[in-house]
């Protein structure tokens, strides 16, 4: 992520970018900086693809048209699929481009076995974003309330993200929802989280495993009732019930082996 923030405040580029991962908000973010960046508003010289069953012979010729009164051409492709299966000629292509096409794929998952992806890293930067630590997303948050001249506690703070989840677009939304209900308010309190913002079904599910490990019968059905009422599938609850249990059963296996805490999160 350093590296892609270094090449956009120096105005130079690799010839090749792939931005992928977890996060999406970043993925998304960095995508259109990067795209004000090379190329900014010029659509003469920029070509979009979105989607798999890209039309080859389009794609083929947009790699060879020179730029139109500009230094760049810049070919984007956003879930093209190529990175799991079919972008062998691309990756050949890679080897050798036109001196003035620049390439910016997006994706959600990549294969870092395909022949692309290793071309990419050969030949540009391949950019992962995953999910963000607690601490960076706190001081993201605390950075949108400064610009709004917001102060909030450290237990707000804490509350605020277990309602939101670790999810920036999430998060995202939460906060705008969040500072327009404070508009007139200079601090953010606990009542103002719990009054405005929507607390994720996902969340809720790790309290009723809680209530049910703890045995606590009436907490646990309160909370199913609650996600019914949110019109969680009941095959879907089960799965994310079973799913925290596998997990918490391979913490245990992985504590008994002697792993630190830190070793069993990763």
């Amino acid at each position: 992520m350093e590296k892609l923030r270094q090449d956009i405040r120096a105005n130079q580029f690799e010839r090749v970018y792939l931005l992928y991962g977890e996060e999406r908000y970043l993925v998304q973010m960095y995508k259109n900086q990067l795209k004000k960046a090379i190329i900014g508003d010029d659509t003469m010289n920029l070509n979009q693809y979105t989607g798999k069953g890209l039309p080859v012979q389009e794609v083929e010729n947009a790699v060879m048209t020179m730029p139109f009164f500009a230094d760049r051409r810049v070919i984007f492709l956003e879930n093209s699929g190529l990175f799991k299966k079919g972008g062998e000629e691309l990756a050949a292509y890679l080897d050798s481009p036109a001196p003035t096409t620049y390439f910016v794929f997006v994706e959600a998952e990549v294969d870092k076995r395909s022949k692309l992806y290793k071309a990419v890293q050969k030949n540009g930067a391949a950019i992962e974003f995953g999910k963000q630590d607690e601490t960076t997303l706190k001081r993201w948050v605390l950075t949108m309330l400064k610009k709004e001249n917001k102060q909030i506690s450290e237990n707000t703070l804490n509350l605020f993200l277990t309602h939101t989840g670790t999810d920036m677009s999430n998060i995202r939304t939460e906060m705008e929802k969040l500072l327009c209900y404070c508009m007139k308010k200079d601090v953010v309190t606990e009542e103002d989280v719990n009054e405005i913002c929507t607390r994720q079904v996902t969340n809720q599910i790790f309290d009723m495993v809680d209530a049910i490990a703890g045995k606590r019968q009436k907490e646990a059905l309160t909370l199913y009732y609650d996600l019914l009422t949110l019109k969680e599938p009941p095959m879907r609850i089960l799965f994310l019930i079973a799913r925290q249990f596998n997990l918490l059963l391979q913490v245990k296996e992985l504590s008994a082996k002697g792993y630190g805490d830190k070793a069993i999160a990763e």
